[in-house]
């Protein structure tokens, strides 16, 4: 059972940093992914795939992980770099 630990990113539907500082422990899908013959939705018989587990820092889900035998990657946080426009820069 693997899974992958890393930090919710903002939202880009909306500026609000809410739940932006929780760490995710997401398990990876052990199978593929099938349409149904009836509906046409896509499933699988893998309950794991639809788990979070949202813990306050990285050390805690690390920790979880390692208590109950998980094979788990920590996902590292990308930097922010913000780009600093004005609204005369459209006009250089």
């Amino acid at each position: 059972m693997a899974a992958r630990i890393y930090q919710r990113p903002q939202s880009a539907m909306q500026s609000g940093k809410a739940r932006t500082d929780e760490w995710v422990l997401e398990f990876e899908q052990t199978e593929a992914r099938k349409a149904d013959p009836l509906m046409g939705w896509t499933g699988s018989a893998d309950t794991q795939a639809q788990v979070q587990l949202s813990f306050a820092d990285k050390e805690s889900a690390k920790a979880y992980a390692d208590k109950y035998g998980i094979a788990a990657r920590i996902y590292a946080t990308p930097p922010k770099s913000l780009k600093i426009q004005a609204y005369a820069d459209n006009f250089r």
